[in-house]
């Protein structure tokens, strides 16, 4: 047996094992490994195969045609709920070509935005933020409309440039930032007109709105974020744990 998937549980060591082959030996399109395939060319269980298989399927890396097969996919980029990850590295994961497009960059104080945003970023008055909005596209295809608000004392080299490309990556890289994470609230949304001009859709077509906080590691309020995503070019991902109380409730009935 492949020595690589003795530890425990096997069909997590698989799908590592399947997820970098993926990346390597297939393109979007491709017929994927049978179960069968799966359990001689890694001597596994063909049950731990199926289970391995699966996983892959609910997690959009796959896509089963009933009585065909499964098949390679990577049209549609995924957005994985429980990390941070950067539009540039998704798009490429989903084999296509990431660019961005600035719409907004400058300075304005606490005192110019919305109070709810000052209230999460804990600024005021004069304190000063960075904003920008930005169109992502992949592949030529605007995918993401992002308004964004950044505490500029956190950041205060920021540049116009970087903020044309990854900013996680500037932020950890040349800015040496630890960003702790972000509290995400997601909806399903109609755009308004503009909003839809710039996503290249329609106002009655449902985009997916993200609005979020994000932390440094003191804990302290980094950025506040509102993003639309085109549902049609973007699926959220996401695994369960056990099931739980849902008493006391965790989130809002609308």
């Amino acid at each position: 047996m492949d020595t690589s998937l003795i530890r425990s549980p096997i069909y997590q060591q698989l799908n590592q094992r399947l997820r970098s082959a993926l990346a390597t030996e297939y393109r979007s399109g491709d017929q994927f490994l049978t179960e069968r395939e799966v359990a001689d060319k890694f001597q596994v269980s063909r049950a731990t195969a199926n289970k391995s298989l699966a996983s892959l399927v609910s997690e959009g890396f796959l896509e089963f045609r009933k009585g065909i097969g499964t098949f390679v996919r990577r049209d549609v980029i995924d957005y994985d709920v429980r990390s941070l990850v950067s539009f540039t590295e998704k798009a490429r994961a989903a084999g296509k070509t990431p660019s961005t497009e600035l719409i907004t960059f400058g300075k304005l104080t606490a005192a110019e935005v919305d109070a709810e945003i000052g209230t999460a970023l804990q600024v005021s008055g004069d304190d000063l933020l960075w904003e920008m909005e930005r169109l992502r596209l992949a592949d030529g295809v605007p995918v993401i409309w992002e308004h964004r608000y950044v505490v500029h004392r956190s950041c205060p080299k920021l540049t116009k440039s970087q903020a044309e490309s990854s900013l996680y990556r500037a932020w950890t890289e040349t800015h040496g930032l630890v960003i702790a994470g972000a509290n995400e609230v997601i909806r399903a949304v109609l755009p308004k007109k503009e909003e839809a001009r710039r996503l290249r859709t329609t106002a009655q077509t449902p985009v997916l709105e993200v609005t979020s906080v994000g932390f440094l590691d003191d804990n302290g309020p980094f950025w506040w974020e509102r993003t639309l995503y085109r549902s049609d070019q973007y699926e959220f991902h996401t695994r369960l744990g056990p099931i739980q109380s849902a008493t006391p409730a965790r989130g809002k009935l609308r």
